[in-house]
C-alpha cells in the first residue's frame, strides 16, 4: 500500500468529513505540472503504468473497514467519497468502464478523441457499487462575449497561455491582445488551434450552435467550462451567457 494513497484518501475525507455530500475525488494519469516539476516531484510513466491499482487502492482506504484491514486512512474510511476518473485517452475511458466509475473526458485541451472515449465507456460500462448506469462529463474551453469581435479578442488570452504551455513557459494568464501577429508562427498557430477544436467562440447565439454541433454525436450527463478571460468582470458575464445559453 503506497503511502501516497492513504495521504490522499486521509485528505478527502478530511474534506468530506467537514462537508459531506460537497466532495468529488478526480483521478487522471497526467502528472498535473510541466515537465520539469513533474521529474523533481518524480511524476514518471512508471506512475502512470500503476494508475489502475491506484484507483483500486483508493476505492479500498474509502470504502468500509473491513475485518482485520491492517491500513487504514482516517478519517477517510468508510466516507465512500465518490470516485471520478479523469481521462483524455480511450484508455481512461475504458477503465472508467470496466470500475463502473463516473467518467470526466478532457475536451478543453485533448478534442480529438471525445467522440470515441464517451462511446467506449458508455458502451463498454459494468455497474458498480458506487454507480449503476454510466455518468458522463465532458470539458470544454469557451469564450462568451457580446459579440464574435470581442470574442475574439478576449480569446487571445488563452492563445497566450497556450502557446507558453508549448514552450515550457509559465501558464500565467495574460491580457487580450490586439493581434497574435509576431506572437506565434504559422506553426504555433496550428498547434494552439489544434488544442482548441472544440472551443465555443462568440455570442450567444453563436455559443449555442457550436454547443449543440459539439453535442450532437455524443451523449453527455454533464458539461464543464475553462473560461481562460483575463478581466475578472469580463469573465463572470461570459459565464452569465453561459448560462442563459444552458436555459435556453
Amino acid at each position: 500500500m503506497c503511502i501516497r494513497d492513504r495521504v490522499i484518501a486521509e485528505q478527502f475525507g478530511t474534506l468530506e468529513s467537514l462537508y459531506p455530500g460537497r466532495i468529488d475525488l478526480g483521478l487522471g494519469r497526467a502528472p498535473g505540472t510541466d515537465p520539469v516539476t513533474a521529474r523533481a516531484l518524480r511524476r514518471d510513466g512508471v506512475g502512470a503504468e500503476q494508475f489502475p491499482e491506484d484507483v483500486a487502492r483508493l476505492q479500498y482506504l474509502l470504502a468500509p473497514l473491513q475485518p482485520g484491514q491492517a491500513v487504514k486512512a482516517i478519517p477517510g474510511a468508510g466516507t465512500n467519497v465518490p470516485i471520478w476518473l479523469l481521462g483524455s485517452s480511450l484508455y481512461s475511458a475504458q477503465l472508467a468502464a470496466m470500475r463502473g466509475l463516473p467518467y470526466a473526458f478532457a475536451g478543453h485541451f485533448a478534442p480529438r478523441l471525445y467522440r470515441e472515449a464517451l462511446k467506449v465507456y458508455r458502451d463498454n460500462f459494468q455497474p458498480s457499487e458506487q454507480l449503476k448506469q454510466p455518468y458522463s462529463i465532458l470539458a470544454l474551453p469557451a469564450v462568451p462575449a457580446e459579440s464574435m469581435e470581442e470574442a475574439e479578442h478576449l480569446a487571445t488570452t488563452s492563445y497566450q497561455r497556450i502557446l507558453s504551455l508549448f514552450r515550457g513557459q509559465p501558464l500565467w494568464m495574460k491580457a487580450p491582445v490586439g493581434s497574435m501577429d509576431g506572437l506565434w508562427n504559422a506553426g504555433e498557430r496550428a498547434a494552439v488551434k489544434d488544442f482548441l477544436a472544440l472551443q465555443l467562440l462568440g455570442d450567444a447565439a453563436a455559443i449555442k450552435n457550436q454547443l449543440n454541433e459539439v453535442l450532437a454525436s455524443v451523449t453527455v450527463d454533464e458539461l464543464i467550462f475553462t473560461v481562460d478571460i483575463y478581466d475578472p468582470e469580463k469573465r463572470r458575464h461570459a459565464l452569465d451567457i453561459l448560462d442563459r445559453t444552458r436555459a435556453d
